[in-house]
């Protein structure tokens, strides 16, 4: 099980890799009309949650998510969405932008869902897994 998690995020993170992270993430805003003012961040990019653990990963970006009924709400809807358990869906959400606290083990920055926008199955070349089998 921890061979398979720790395959996840380093497969996450090779694909995520780079070296000039924005400490704001300005570049993470995606601009839209409704609710310009309600003071969060809009992001669309791929989430997975697997074993007691989120990740939200942006094209330039991976952020934790805090889990709250937000985040519990998208992995109920990204469920039936999903072939396997190890399957990222593609969601629009929009959240405060934490700095992760002192001491604690994690990505740098997490995002705290506060609103659901979008949520849907990623075409199949995307979603491509390595899975291994015990025989």
């Amino acid at each position: 099980m921890k061979k398979v998690i720790t395959l996840i995020v380093l497969c996450l993170i090779a694909t995520a890799c780079k070296t000039d992270q924005k400490e704001n993430n300005q570049d993470e805003v995606v601009n839209t009309s409704e609710d310009e003012n309600d003071g969060f961040t809009l992001l669309e990019g791929n989430f997975i949650y697997y074993a007691d653990a989120a990740v939200f990963q942006t094209p330039t970006s991976l952020f934790g998510v805090v889990m709250n009924e937000k985040s519990q709400e998208l992995v109920n809807m990204a469920k039936p969405l999903k072939k396997q358990d190890t399957d990222m869906v593609k969601a629009r959400v929009k959240g405060l932008i934490e700095k992760k606290p002192e001491g604690e083990e994690g990505w740098d920055f997490r995002i705290n869902i506060k609103k659901i926008i979008s949520v849907e199955a990623l075409p199949a070349k995307e979603n491509e897994v390595i899975t291994l089998e015990k025989q």
